[in-house]
């Protein structure tokens, strides 16, 4: 609920990631309002503000605001500001959000949490300009571009009758959708290098000795559910707990609760054991043991390849192996490395 001046670099260079900044920077010189949608931890926040640098309204107030972080009785008192004896408590008149950003761009965060009520205000504000505040009688007109932001479904909140439609079409000249960290491969190992400067920075050290193969392999075949900010959180946690400062960081911690004394639900630690009986191996054999191994290697590599969208250094890194070594591997399949389409 602050405006800013400077907004955070933004890394990426996965053809998805770029396609979407492209999206943006179409966008930003409108004054209409938009939306901005993708999963947690994407980056919402940054998009919303390089949207507003990008704009003509650079120059002017962009005032954003959790609507998940306040009460509807709150958030109105926020938004729309009220007049002095409007309610207990009110004992001077208080500028909303609406008339801070006057000009400029208001970011509603976490949208898919307002009330129909709130909505209904909202969207007079979207189609006409005016707002009033709370306790006030005099309509006041604000020249403000509205960004909204969720990583909620709002179409499925439209069916369900929690979201008012008409907001959703007033909303949706245009929906930015940030796609997540999974299907930005090539981005993972570059903003895990400048997370992990900015960790080395922050601790005071001399310098950062980089990942080893194996840490960045498991860096690129972790699923991020909770995207960029996950990644921040595991490189971070895993530079400060490297024992040995001047050696490579061999294993990336993930789950800040991995230990071996970790809580358990009641039901896991009564449940009993099941044993179950020994597994027939003989029932596998006779095998080709050589021709099997080479089909399971040729199975990963192709997996590999299809995962990294078939950049072939990434997929050498998914594989804990060097580029030439990839390089020899697809030469001894035969494999077709061109992207399909």
């Amino acid at each position: 609920m602050s405006a800013e001046r400077t907004s955070q670099p933004i890394i990426g260079e996965a053809p998805a990631f770029l396609e979407m900044l492209e999206h943006v920077s179409r966008a930003a010189p409108l004054s209409k309002p938009l939306l901005v949608v993708g999963e947690r931890g994407t980056g919402k926040e940054l998009i919303t503000s390089r949207l507003h640098y990008l704009s003509r309204r650079w120059e002017q107030p962009l005032v954003k605001v959790n609507c998940a972080a306040l009460t509807e009785s709150i958030l109105e008192s926020e938004l729309f500001g009220h007049e002095a004896g409007a309610f207990t408590g009110a004992a001077r008149m208080h500028i909303g959000h609406f008339e801070r950003a006057d000009g400029g761009t208001l970011v509603l965060d976490e949208l898919a949490t307002i009330s129909m009520r709130m909505q209904e205000k909202i969207l007079r504000v979207i189609e006409y300009g005016e707002i009033q505040r709370v306790g006030g009688s005099d309509t006041l007109f604000v020249d403000v571009r509205i960004a909204g932001s969720t990583n909620a479904n709002l179409q499925t909140l439209v069916a369900a009758g929690s979201f008012r439609e008409d907001l959703l079409d007033r909303l949706a000249f245009d929906v930015i959708t940030i796609p997540p960290l999974r299907a930005r491969l090539e981005d993972i190992l570059p903003l895990a290098y400048a997370f992990a400067l900015n960790m080395v920075s922050e601790l005071e050290l001399p310098l950062f000795p980089g990942f080893s193969a194996q840490a960045s392999s498991s860096l690129l075949r972790h699923d991020w559910p909770g995207n960029v900010r996950e990644l921040k959180n595991a490189v971070e946690r895993s530079v400060y707990r490297l024992n040995d400062k001047t050696k490579q960081i061999a294993k990336i911690a993930f789950d800040p609760f991995d230990s071996p004394f970790r809580l358990r639900e009641p039901s896991q630690v009564d449940a009993p054991k099941i044993v179950s009986g020994p597994t027939p191996k003989s029932q596998v054999l006779p095998v080709d043991l050589t021709e099997r191994t080479r089909g399971f290697e040729k199975d990963l590599v192709v997996a590999a390849l299809e995962r990294a969208r078939f950049n072939q250094r990434v997929a050498a890194t998914l594989l804990g192996i060097t580029y030439h070594q990839l390089r020899g591997k697809i030469r001894k399949h035969a494999l077709d490395v061109r992207k399909p389409g």
